[in-house]
């Protein structure tokens, strides 16, 4: 089920948030928990047990980690809780590549190996098993302790908001809103605000701008103005498909009582790739510091081991987002150039070079070529057009493929992108403190006007296009 789909938003949003409400306060995570099971199982009902499967692991492991803390079972528990969900996520997301490239090593395919079945990609298996790694290592290290009430700790992996796009929660962070978090009209109205700003930057600017990029894409040996079309319109396809996501997610929470951390903050004005990564999937970029380049020694171990380390992070991070060569080099285009400031200096002087902007996009977009092409080989054509290897301007079997209105919404996303630092404060709901330690939100005329106005753009747009799912599902 996605979020901007009007069987949500007309369906089942509504029923959520009748029964959520009308449910005792003391009841509600259990109401929470059914209701997002519920969700995830609208899809494939049967990745559902995967999901409760994942869920009483973490529960059991974390328990034995409890029990024997301070001592080496503790560490066994923990080394046996991690491999059993990094082996669910390697044999899902990673076993068809795997055989797919053993047989193309013998130059034959799987099913002349006698392989006739492809395993199906559960939706949200990255996150919720990140959720779990997370939780079972914050219980070693003594960050957290092991939740006792196996309701709160099922809810917390399952919650709609984020299970299946994220953000990257951590158990720590939530535990104590799960036991008491506030519900109020100001934060549902905030909430919903978020919401439809999230809405609103899916279905008014990624979705339009969507079929350009996909155009582009598919185009063979596409020219200069071809290929750079179709990179920009990605870059900023995926940034307000995902940023919408994160956002809409956020609405949700807090129209739950719950306090998310930010996802993306403004990250195509990074003046260089160090300090993208702390605007861009921020969840993701802090989860792979804690336990991933923290625990590799980080920088404690000298220079040349904080540069593997960086390198292999972000490797791993490739990695991470899906089976692919593609995405193996992507990482290793953005471990590359994180080593490269780091070596030279110029994570730190990039803030006072003007040039740092526009060559830090431009990293990122041909960054994206990789990431978004299929196989490596059509990357490279993207790359040989973006240099004009293959001409210059649109084709005429290539124009009819762009149309005025895909036009029109890119232009729209890059002005977006250079007005946001004015505009953020405009369109995301300021939440103060009330004389009595209460949650105020102040609406003007003027931005209720323009949330009303976008709200009804918004219903049009879901009335006449076809299923759109958010990018990040994939992954």
């Amino acid at each position: 089920m996605v979020f901007s789909s009007e069987t949500f938003l007309f369906l089942f949003l509504p029923m959520f948030l009748g029964a959520y409400y009308l449910t005792p306060v003391k009841y509600r995570n259990i109401t929470l928990l059914v209701e997002s099971y519920l969700f995830y199982g609208w899809w494939r009902f049967d990745f559902l047990v995967l999901l409760v499967a994942n869920t009483l692991w973490a529960y059991v492991f974390s328990m034995l980690v409890g029990k024997y803390q301070g001592t080496p079972r503790a560490k066994l528990m923990v080394g046996i809780g991690v491999a059993g969900h990094l082996a669910v996520l390697g044999t899902f997301k990673y076993l068809n590549f795997f055989v797919d490239s053993f047989a193309t090593l013998w130059g034959t395919t799987p099913e002349h190996l006698g392989i006739h079945w492809q395993l199906l990609l559960p939706i949200g298996i990255s996150f919720y098993v990140f959720h779990s790694i997370s939780y079972l290592v914050d219980v070693y290290r003594g960050d957290a302790k092991p939740s006792r009430n196996i309701i709160d700790f099922a809810a917390f992996l399952a919650l709609f908001p984020q299970l299946v796009a994220g953000p990257i929660l951590r158990y720590k962070d939530l535990a104590p809103q799960f036991a008491h978090r506030v519900h109020s009209w100001e934060l549902f109205n905030a909430g919903w605000q978020r919401f439809l700003i999230g809405l609103s930057l899916k279905v008014l600017i990624a979705d339009p701008v969507a079929p350009l990029a996909d155009a582009m894409f598919s185009v063979p040996q596409p020219t200069l103005v071809e290929s750079w079309l179709g990179a920009l319109a990605y870059s900023m396809q995926l940034y307000f498909d995902f940023a919408g996501y994160s956002a809409m997610a956020i609405g949700l929470a807090l129209m739950l009582g719950f306090r998310f951390a930010e996802n993306f903050n403004m990250p195509y004005i990074s003046r260089s790739i160090t300090e993208f990564w702390r605007r861009w999937h921020i969840s993701l970029s802090v989860w792979l510091r804690d336990y991933l380049y923290i625990p590799l020694g980080g920088n404690r171990k000298g220079v040349a081991r904080t540069y593997v380390n960086l390198f292999l992070v972000m490797l791993l991070g490739g990695l991470w987002h899906g089976a692919n060569f593609t995405f193996i080099l992507w990482g290793v285009w953005h471990g590359g150039i994180l080593v490269v400031e780091r070596l030279t200096g110029q994570d730190k002087r990039a803030p006072t070079l003007w040039w740092s902007l526009p060559v830090t996009f431009i990293a990122v977009v041909l960054g994206w070529v990789m990431f978004r092409a299929p196989h490596v080989t059509d990357a490279l054509q993207m790359y040989a057009g973006m240099f004009g290897f293959n001409g210059i301007g649109i084709r005429p079997e290539t124009a009819w493929m762009v149309s005025r209105e895909a036009l029109t919404m890119l232009v729209v996303a890059v002005a977006v992108t250079i007005a946001e630092p004015r505009m953020r404060h405009m369109w995301e709901p300021q939440i103060g403190v009330g004389p009595d330690g209460a949650a105020v939100i102040s609406t003007s005329l003027v931005k209720a006007t323009a949330l009303s106005a976008l709200a009804v753009f918004c219903l049009m747009r879901l009335a006449e296009q076809t299923y759109s799912p958010f990018l990040y599902f994939q992954f």
